[in-house]
């Protein structure tokens, strides 16, 4: 008889929570405008740059377990209000990095960011697969996760042309007295504050409404007052389940993989294809963030008649192809390639998150918090990504990590799809057994 007031509450919370991932996919895609605006700034190298997403994903790393913890003692509700809070104050901490000039105080306002959207990703991606029917639980999580494909399309449009200022070329500031340059830099500089407030402003509204609005309890918070709570709060027990230690593993290369993608991109671009930084800008919004998307909602759809591990291998080689042909390429061949990854490499995360949680019972909070701690991969990869830009002079040679990526989560799907199978074949033998 609660059924139908329940599904509703589930509906209005699909909603919100869905904003949630609209948002976080907004910030961290305007990460690759911010990389040129600061390897400009503060003429940093390529692997220099790459310290803009160690500081965004080490967070990760570092608070997702606390944000595991607070879930099981607060729930989801005050986790996600303490997600937002931490977000919408590294938002406000661009105004002071901008006015100090520190590279520093840049990072730190990222990592912050990055604190808060580890609590609100560790909390938001397993609520939205325990609301609803197991089975469904893939299809909900990737169509969520499409809005954070809407976000990839739009921020680096946005952001190019509110950030990506037009100042003197870098021979004009070449020309100018040291005094001078850095007041022309810190000129530059200052076009981050306007959007960064505007954002942090935006993210505390939306905080407001998270606490005013009632969050039906998800079904495993309830099953674990019953007794099951304890075995999630243990590291060792929750990486035995093997689909959880695959997706830790799994998820470190993707990540990995797609900020390699994204943050590189507009550099990509332009040494690649010769075009400027807000034509790569529009590539990468227009190009890389629509196939994203669009990818999203396709692969949703997909998995009505395609199992998500066997889509998830497909689409995994069928990257590792195109990170093939982006790395041996030149001009819009090899724009179009990495448009190609995007597109292919859309369906990834949500897609691991949800193979890796599925079943997981009383180790779905744990298991949760280490695959989104999983997410350092998008702090260390690139690094690497960079060390071998830089060693070969050459960007495009960068696309031999990805590459490596694509191949281990081939496995992971390979891996998945042969245990879907053996429980399938289980349940069968025992079904037989029961019959006779």
């Amino acid at each position: 008889m609660t059924e139908p007031s329940a599904r509703p509450s589930y509906r209005f919370a699909l909603v919100m929570i869905t904003t949630l991932f609209f948002m976080w996919g907004f910030v961290h895609n305007l990460d690759p405008i911010l990389i040129p605006h600061l390897r400009r700034s503060f003429s940093l190298s390529v692997l220099q740059s790459a310290f803009v997403d160690s500081a965004v994903f080490i967070a990760y790393f570092v608070m997702a377990l606390p944000a595991g913890f607070l879930i099981r003692k607060a729930g989801y509700k005050c986790a996600i209000l303490a997600g937002l809070l931490l977000f919408a104050i590294g938002s406000l901490l661009f105004i002071p990095a901008a006015n100090t000039q520190q590279y520093a105080v840049f990072l730190a306002a990222l990592f912050t960011i990055a604190c808060g959207l580890t609590i609100l990703e560790t909390a938001a991606n397993p609520y939205v697969t325990l609301l609803g029917r197991p089975d469904k639980a893939a299809q909900r999580i990737n169509l969520a996760q499409s809005f954070n494909g809407l976000a990839a399309t739009l921020a680096p449009i946005i952001g190019a042309r509110l950030i990506l200022v037009q100042g003197a070329s870098e021979q004009q500031l070449a020309a100018m007295p040291a005094a001078a340059r850095q007041a022309a830099l810190a000129a530059e500089a200052a076009s981050v504050k306007g959007p960064y407030m505007a954002l942090g402003l935006v993210i505390l509204a939306i905080a407001l409404i998270f606490f005013f609005l009632k969050l039906p309890e998800a079904e495993t918070t309830a099953a674990d007052k019953h007794g099951d709570a304890p075995a999630a709060s243990s590291i060792g027990d929750t990486l035995k389940v093997p689909a959880i230690r695959r997706a830790v593993i799994a998820q470190f290369f993707y990540v990995g993989a797609q900020v390699c993608v994204f943050s590189f991109f507009i550099l990509f671009a332009t040494r690649a294809a010769g075009v400027s930084d807000v034509s790569a800008a529009d590539y990468l919004g227009w190009g890389c963030g629509m196939a994203f998307m669009v990818g999203r909602f396709a692969g949703t759809c997909l998995m009505r008649f395609i199992a998500p591990a066997r889509l998830l291998l497909m689409y995994a080689m069928a990257c590792a192809a195109l990170a093939v042909v982006a790395m041996l390429t030149q001009g819009l061949a090899s724009i179009a390639a990495v448009i190609g990854i995007a597109f292919f490499m859309s369906i990834m995360f949500p897609t691991i998150f949800s193979l890796g949680i599925q079943g997981a019972g009383a180790h779905t909070e744990m298991g949760s918090s280490l695959i989104i701690m999983a997410i350092v991969g998008g702090a260390l990869l690139p690094l690497l990504f960079g060390l071998v830009s830089d060693l070969t002079h050459n960007v495009q040679f960068g696309y031999a990590v990805p590459l490596l990526c694509f191949l281990v989560i081939a496995w992971f799907a390979r891996a998945s799809l042969q245990a879907s199978h053996g429980e399938r074949a289980a349940t069968i033998s025992i079904g037989v057994m029961e019959r006779v």
